[in-house]
Order: structure tokens, then sequence, then C-alpha cells
């Protein structure tokens, strides 16, 4: 075999996000948490994911008492601004917002006041935990979640290290109908190698019903073509997917 023959064969596909329009978890408003910190960044993303085929994206910035004090009118303020900008210069893709919850006592009270939550979809309601240890009030949210008539949606539950050691809790949680949406650039091992071999597990099981970017600034957008070279990301696609429905 000629050498150039040798680097025709091991030459890298062009990123290929498949059928997958619409991503579901992202950072993409300026300054209000752990994402992008300017409009000139917002855009240089959203930018590169309507290039990579991405007609919507929804993002989540953090609501996190004490850390990340959202509300809806901060977000939404942050949202017009990012949509002017998206006019401005001339893009297609298409911006929606909701929030990241932190599940904690604060979201707790939240339900018990019964104060209006951002979803996205149909009453979807994207919550996150500690990585570390189940929060005690997990299976209540889940229960009052859904009396209120919201869905609640997992992010990227291949993180969680109590879920990866708790095999009675996941089969728990997955029983109640709860959503699990995966991190694709989990499949790149960029968080660590239990979180890409337990997101892979995941895939095998045919648990995630939606996939995510969580796309914090451009690093994340490299790392997700990286992900669309794994031989798990045609598995996650082949999924029953709810990703293009919302």
């Amino acid at each position: 075999m000629s050498i150039f023959s040798f680097l025709k064969n091991t030459k890298t596909s062009a990123p290929d996000i498949g059928h997958l329009k619409t991503d579901v978890h992202s950072h993409l408003i300026p300054g209000i948490d752990d994402g992008v910190q300017s409009l000139e960044e917002s855009l240089d993303i959203l930018r590169e994911m309507e290039a990579l085929g991405y007609e919507k994206v929804i993002t989540t910035p953090h609501t996190m008492s004490g850390s990340y004090d959202n509300t809806p009118e901060i977000i939404n303020a942050g949202l017009d601004k990012v949509r002017k900008g998206i006019t401005s210069e001339g893009l297609n893709i298409k911006l929606e917002a909701a929030t990241e919850y932190f599940l904690d006592e604060t979201f707790m009270e939240r339900l018990e006041k019964d104060e209006q939550l951002m979803t996205f979809g149909q009453n979807h309601v994207l919550v996150e935990t500690s990585f570390i240890s189940p929060p005690p009030q997990l299976k209540e949210a889940s229960f009052q979640l859904t009396m209120k008539g919201y869905k609640m949606i997992f992010a990227h539950p291949e993180r969680y290290i109590y879920l990866l050691e708790d095999k009675l809790l996941l089969e728990e949680l997955i029983d109640r109908d709860i959503i699990f949406q995966l991190n694709a650039v989990s499949l790149t091992g960029c968080y660590s190698k239990p979180v890409k071999k337990f997101a892979e597990r995941l895939i095998d099981m045919k648990i995630p019903r939606l996939v995510g970017t969580d796309c914090h600034n451009m690093g994340h957008i490299n790392l997700l073509k990286e992900a669309t070279q794994t031989k798990y990301w045609k598995k996650l696609l082949d999924l029953d997917l709810l990703n293009n429905s919302l």
C-alpha cells in the first residue's frame, strides 16, 4: 500500500449530525451563567451549529440558587438580544430558551408555590443534580412535576456518579417515565472514561430520548464534531429521539 493510499484510508470524515435538527441543552445567552460571556461568542457558536445542520437551538441557562439566580425576565431579555444578533448576522437558525434547574430545596419551593416554570416542548422541565450524590428530593420532584402536568427531563444522567453506582435507582427513575437527555460530547471521553462508558451503556439500553450539546463555549463545538466520529454516535441517532418533535 502506498503512503497516499494510507492517508486516504485514514482521512477523518466530515462531522455529520445526521437527522438531528434541534438541540435541547446549551448555555448561549451571554453573561448570565458559566456559558458564553459575549454576544459575539454566542453568534459564532450558533453559526457553527447552523453549518453542522442544526435548525433550532433551545438554549437552557442555569437557574441555581446562590450561583445563577436567573429569572424568566433575565433569560428572555438575553434571548431577545441574541435573536436580534441572529437577524443582523443573517443567520437562519431558530433560537428558543428554557432553563436548566438545579434540583434542590429552592426548586421544591417553586413547585410548592405553583410558580410558573420555564419549559420547552410539551411542558418539559430540564433539571440537573449534584454529580456526586442524589438529592433527597429527587423522587418527590419527579412525582410533583408529573402531578402538575410537567415532564421531567433529566440532564446528562451519564455524568452522575451516584447513578452509575446504583442500578436500582437507575431502574426506578426509568420506571417513572423520566426522559433522559444525554450529552453528545460524553461520547468523546471529555468528562472521564467512566462517564463515556456509562453513556455507551445507556445507549445500549436504549434509554436516552433526547440528546444535547450542553454547549458552553466553542470548545464544546469541537468536541461535538469529535463525537460524531465515535462508533456510538450512529447508535445514539438510531434511538427513538424526541429532539426534532420539539
